[in-house]
């Protein structure tokens, strides 16, 4: 995923290989159609579309020139372009969000379950008190030694744990069970455990509330062109492209007819070809002039919704525009309602734009949109979230998103991000299904409630045989037989999270 090497241009201008730890501030580098970027730098000359979703998670390549800001580890279009190093290789946004999920995870701490923390001191308390209680029987309640030590015994029965140490086993081992049965994997039953408790979650834009690739969602054409002809010729145009929009385009329109046209892809104007005697073009609103006010009117209305819009020009006269976005996923909207119906507040992390992250978070409904977002900064926005608002869940795919899934209460990732997303979360949504991260939540709040069914239980069959076996109302016999009873009944209570909710 890191880039090793860069073609270095030399004083006398040819190039050389080498290594990307050895680059300087100041060096100049040739990045070739389909290179990853070496480094951080700027573009000195040439023009090319960059896929910059390995930092920012968008899925739509952006178009840069001279002047413009480049990343390492993104990946070059089909343009090439000279850029200026203006970073070290420790400095790039990429390091430091290796740097940053490297942080968090060695300052990470969980709270250890209550079990963990009581039992040891339970069971060294009553190791404790039993023995004093058999010396001290025979001269505080006038008891023969051997009614002491018997008591001893069945006060000592009564008083084991096994019913509490199972309080969470059998519970957390059904609740993982269930979940992993669903499609979802947790890392620990802690992390389930601190899922119930959460305050505020904050998502990711690209891949997690949306299907992670556009679609056409709006198309108009001229009356005065048949529609069947200029989809055929569309269709041809965007063959000969392998962008992002050119891949919805395909998906959306079929031709009639399969024509042949030589096409040339113009950074900054488009695709470009001659049919029949005419010149067509698509490519985005900027670069025409001159277009009606139907083509205008339509262009602000789908862009201030987050769509991106392109032109259908013949002969340089527009005559149709096509609106693509990365919609929502199918069940982002139930999801954010579900969270927001029980007071839990909703976020959107997105390094996308303002007005497409504000049009995706109107349409879904969440609580507060944050764009702009550069992967270092997503860290410290869910530091902000934890000082507003108290126990923080971050639900993401990329590794922009790796920082933030680190450092929130629980980390929770798509199961077809990337690798390094998956490796520093706490629960994978295997199935890409947001329903399932609504499941899991239900199970948490369920497998927490049953885990003090237990403990409360557990603690009060320990009293009463405690209380029984001092007055000596029971023997060991009894006992053994109500608290292995009570352990049992922990045990099935547990088992009932295997069913579906």
């Amino acid at each position: 995923m890191t880039p090793t090497t860069a073609r270095r241009i030399m004083p006398d201008g040819n190039t050389e290989i080498v290594d990307v730890s050895g680059l300087k501030i100041g060096d100049r580098l040739q990045v070739l159609n389909g290179d990853q970027v070496p480094t951080d730098g700027m573009i000195l000359s040439g023009m090319t579309a960059i896929d910059e979703s390995s930092i920012n998670g968008e899925s739509i390549p952006k178009e840069k020139s001279k002047g413009d800001e480049v990343f390492g580890s993104t990946i070059n279009g089909t343009g090439t372009f000279t850029m200026q190093v203006t970073k070290e290789n420790k400095d790039t946004v990429f390091s430091k969000i290796l740097q940053l999920v490297s942080q968090n995870q060695s300052n990470q701490t969980r709270a250890a379950s209550i079990i963990q923390r009581l039992e040891p001191r339970y069971v060294n308390f009553v190791l404790m008190v039993i023995p004093l209680v058999m010396l001290l029987a025979p001269f505080l309640f006038g008891w023969t030694w051997s009614q002491s030590i018997y008591r001893g015994l069945v006060l000592l029965v009564a008083a084991s744990p096994c019913a509490l140490a199972a309080a969470t086993v059998s519970v957390t081992l059904s609740a993982t069970s269930n979940l992993a049965k669903n499609g979802v994997l947790s890392k620990g039953s802690s992390y389930l455990s601190q899922l119930a408790n959460i305050d505020a979650i904050a998502f990711d834009k690209t891949g997690t509330l949306t299907r992670g690739k556009p679609e056409v969602t709006n198309y108009y054409f001229s009356d005065s062109v048949n529609e069947e002809e200029i989809l055929d010729v569309i269709v041809a145009l965007e063959k000969e492209s392998n962008h992002p929009l050119a891949s919805a385009i395909l998906e959306k329109f079929e031709a009639k007819n399969t024509i042949a046209i030589e096409v040339t892809n113009q950074l900054g104007k488009g695709l470009t070809g001659d049919y029949q005697g005419k010149s067509y073009r698509i490519g985005k609103p900027t670069s025409f002039s001159g277009v009606e006010d139907i083509y205008e009117q339509r262009n602000v209305a789908w862009a201030s919704h987050g769509q991106t819009v392109v032109y259908v020009a013949e002969n340089e006269k527009v005559i149709g525009l096509i609106a693509l976005m990365d919609v929502p996923s199918e069940h982002a909207r139930t999801t954010i309602d579900y969270f927001r119906k029980l007071g839990i507040h909703t976020t959107l992390i997105t390094g996308d734009s303002e007005m497409t992250g504000k049009a995706v978070g109107e349409q879904l409904g969440v609580d507060e949109v944050i764009a702009n977002v550069m992967p270092e900064d997503k860290s410290r926005i869910i530091d902000e979230q934890k000082a507003k608002h108290g126990v923080v869940a971050m639900v993401g795919d990329g590794v922009n998103d790796a920082p933030a899934l680190v450092n929130a209460d629980i980390g929770i990732a798509m199961g077809e991000g990337t690798d390094v997303a998956i490796d520093v979360s706490d629960l994978v949504l295997m199935q890409n299904n947001l329903d399932r991260l609504v499941q899991s939540h239900r199970v948490s709040k369920k497998m927490n409630k049953v885990i003090w069914q237990n403990i409360y239980f557990s603690m009060a069959v320990v009293i009463l045989l405690v209380t029984v076996s001092l007055l000596g109302l029971t023997d060991i016999a009894i006992s053994v037989i109500v608290h292995e009873g009570s352990t049992i009944v922990v045990i099935l209570n547990g088992l009932r999270l295997l069913r579906s909710l």
